[in-house]
Parts: structure tokens; C-alpha cells; sequence
């Protein structure tokens, strides 16, 4: 099996604090976490990591950032040949503070709606494409070139575009906020507000649906009954990338075989897990500990 995973790679600044800073104040950070990030890029590595044929199609600056994402790829064996180096642009930059006494985080990136990557010609034949529709232009590209392709959409904001290209894809596996923005519902944990969010997300896409709840685990529908995997409980420092974790392990599941129900039971246990660790590379957790959290629950 062969994967593509698309879109967005940034470089990360993780600062690392004890309480939220005031507005309007100084505060001495005696930690920093750095390492490449992005929604696409982290699942990326996450499946290189994990052994499979993946590809990552993105594009960063010809700077120092650029390459330690581009080393960092290779070191897991991520095919970077479909990776553009742009000298007319900087590398993405994100500035993440995250709180470790509630593992919270907050997120500046700093992205011109400018940059974009040039059109690719693929010299492999992919399974499966995973997109958090950040290359809207190529994505469709890819989508009408391999339209026997699986295609996964990681799907965390509302426009127009990653819409658009949701409605095109076989697994829409969206966070629950947007879900609510999709669907203009108000936040609720009943299961009849679980079960009219569905029927509302299922009106608009027709692929398999899977809405992640973060700490309360994931929605999905099994032979027309709505269902939810609980998520581990786990001491939170920082949820960053627990999403692109979630969604590179649930490419993994796909591509391995696994039932929709192992797929995202690996996928939740996988994302639960990297809520322990600081930075979304390094928080990429070993198979090996998800497959033992998977067979002892």
C-alpha cells in the first residue's frame, strides 16, 4: 500500500509553561521544544515512523527550517521527493504555548495565503491520499488523477474549500468543532445532540464519518448504529498534534486491513497517548505501545 499524505508543514516553537501568561506581560520561558509539524506532515511521519511507503506533498522554504523538516522526514523514512523547497518563500512558523498543567495549548502560525505548491507529476501509484486541505489546487488534482484511491480528509476547519473536498472523499474523520461549525449545532455530551450531529454531518458528506471528541473519544456508525470508542484517560501536557497522530494512525489502520472498529480504536488509544509528551514530532508514539494499550483493553 502505498500513501500520499498532503498539505500543510510547518516548523514548530513549543514553549512549554506551568499557567497561561497574563496579557500584557514578560515572562522567562526556561524551556523550548522545536521540530516540524502540520496536520499532514505529522501524520506523515507518524506512518514512516510506523513502517509503511508514504510520501509527503507540501512545500517549505529553502531555509534552515525546511531542511530540519526535510531531515526529519527521511530519518523515518518518508519519501521527500514530491516535497517542494521554495527559495522564494519562508518555511511556515508556529508558535505553540502549551500549558502542562491542563495540556492546552494555543497556536500562532503564520502562513501567507500566497504560498502553494506547484503542480506535481507522481512517479508512483498511491492507495490511499491523506489531505488536511491546506493544497486545495493539487489535492483535486490528485483526487480526479487517482479517483481509485482511497481518500482521507483530515478535516478541522470550515471552508469552503476543505468542504468542498470533503464531499469528494471516502473517510471524512473531522474534529467535533467542526462538526458544530458544519452543522451551526450548540456543544452538548447527550446522545441525542450525538445523534442529530450525525444525521446533520451525514446530509452533507457522503463518505464514512468520524468525529474525534478529544477526551471523550470518537463517533462513528457501524451497520447503521452510532457508536462511540472511549478515549484512554492519560495525563495531559500538551495536545498538540493529538489530531494528526489520530489521523496518521487511522491511514495506518486503513492500509493494514483493519476493521473500521480496530482502525479507530488504534487511531484514539495513538492520539491519546502523544497528549503525554511535548511537540508534535516527538510525541509520535512507538507501534509497538499502541498495539499494547490496544490488546489489553
Amino acid at each position: 500500500m502505498k500513501i500520499v499524505c498532503i498539505g500543510h508543514a510547518s516548523y514548530d516553537i513549543t514553549f512549554p509553561v506551568d499557567e497561561y501568561p497574563k496579557e500584557n506581560t514578560k515572562n522567562r520561558i526556561q524551556k523550548r521544544v522545536e521540530c516540524g509539524g502540520g496536520p499532514a506532515s505529522n501524520a506523515a511521519y507518524l506512518l514512516g515512523k510506523w513502517g509503511l511507503p508514504t510520501s509527503f506533498l507540501g512545500v517549505v522554504g529553502n531555509d534552515e527550517y525546511g531542511e530540519v523538516i526535510k531531515q526529519e522526514f527521511e530519518e523515518v523514512g518518508v519519501d521527500t521527493t514530491y516535497l517542494e523547497v521554495n527559495n522564494r518563500m519562508t518555511t511556515t512558523n508556529s508558535v505553540i504555548i502549551a500549558n502542562t498543567n491542563t495540556g492546552s495549548r494555543t497556536i500562532l502560525t503564520y502562513r501567507p495565503e500566497t504560498i502553494k505548491m506547484k503542480p506535481v507529476t507522481l512517479e508512483i501509484h498511491p492507495d490511499i491520499i491523506l489531505t488536511d486541505g491546506q493544497e486545495v489546487e493539487e489535492t483535486n488534482h490528485l483526487f480526479q488523477e487517482y479517483p481509485e484511491a482511497i481518500r482521507v480528509i483530515d478535516a478541522s476547519r470550515p471552508t469552503k474549500d476543505i468542504i468542498a473536498l470533503a464531499k469528494q472523499c471516502h473517510f471524512v474523520v473531522c474534529s467535533y468543532q467542526f462538526a458544530l461549525d458544519v452543522t451551526k449545532l450548540t456543544k452538548s455530551k447527550s446522545l441525542q445532540h450525538y445523534q442529530q450531529l450525525y444525521a446533520k454531518m451525514k446530509e452533507q458528506f457522503r463518505g464514512r464519518i468520524i468525529i474525534t471528541l478529544e477526551e471523550d473519544g470518537c463517533l462513528y456508525e457501524s451497520d447503521g448504529v452510532l457508536k462511540r470508542i472511549p478515549s484512554l484517560k492519560m495525563n495531559a501536557v500538551d495536545t498538540t498534534a493529538a489530531g494528526d497522530i489520530f489521523h496518521g494512525a487511522f491511514v495506518f489502520g486503513l492500509a493494514k486491513g483493519y476493521t473500521l472498529e480496530q482502525t479507530i480504536r488504534i487511531a484514539t488509544i495513538a492520539g491519546a497517548l502523544s497528549v503525554t509528551k511535548i511537540g508534535g514530532r516527538y510525541s509520535v508514539p512507538k507501534l509497538e505501545e499502541v498495539l499494547y494499550y490496544g490488546q489489553s483493553k
